[in-house]
């Protein structure tokens, strides 16, 4: 597959040995309130990414590294969704992630289950009004199914493969009782999410 993609990815994917310098990389980029999805290839050259374009990216670099390039959904309550690249080594699973919050990108491959690591991010996963967000997730969904698409470079090949995952099985992770007994984000955790904060970017809930 690596003649078939274009000499920038090549060159990225040659610098690549550790799933964290993927992290790393999309940690340098900026994150994107465009109202439109950029492949791999786009985010490279951009160096802009939001959270679906991250996940996508970084499902292609886990790819050249052994992994299937996988990704799936947490789905919010009044905030946006969150996508990620999810991974399996030494018997965990681990994820990358580009975020407009602090708290909602790298894991580190310990979690046992994708529920654990779906459950990982909730206490970082709120909105504006400091209301804690996260509801449910997806199971994974592995990209090699649009390689006709060639979803590395083609911009529009993210469209489709968001509807998928949109319509794959999601898992509810709370109960309504419990829902209905959470507390809001305190004030210092919910600064400290925000550091470096694209405020375009922000869900503002209606």
């Amino acid at each position: 597959m690596v003649e078939k993609i274009a000499k920038e990815l090549r060159e990225f994917l040659s610098t690549v040995r550790t799933e964290v310098q993927i992290q790393e990389f999309l940690d340098q980029t900026s994150y994107s309130a465009d109202d439109f999805y950029r492949a791999p290839l786009s985010v490279l050259r951009d160096r802009k990414a939001n959270c679906v374009d991250g996940a996508v990216f970084g499902a292609f670099a886990l790819r050249f590294l052994g992994h299937k390039p996988l990704i799936m959904e947490l789905r919010a309550w009044r905030d946006d969704d969150h996508f990620l690249a999810v991974f399996r080594k030494n018997g965990g699973i681990g994820a990358i992630a580009k975020s407009n919050f602090a708290g909602l990108r790298w894991r580190e491959p310990v979690y046992r289950s994708f529920r654990e690591l779906a459950m990982s991010y909730f206490e970082d996963y709120y909105n504006v009004e400091a209301q804690r967000t996260l509801r449910a997730y997806s199971l994974p969904v592995d990209l090699s199914c649009f390689d006709d698409l060639r979803w590395w470079e083609n911009d529009g090949a993210l469209e489709a493969i968001v509807q998928k995952v949109d319509r794959s099985r999601h898992i509810v992770l709370l109960k309504p009782s419990q829902i209905e007994a959470l507390t809001l984000v305190d004030r210092r955790s919910y600064e400290s999410g925000m550091l470096g904060v694209n405020e375009q970017g922000l869900y503002r809930p209606k």
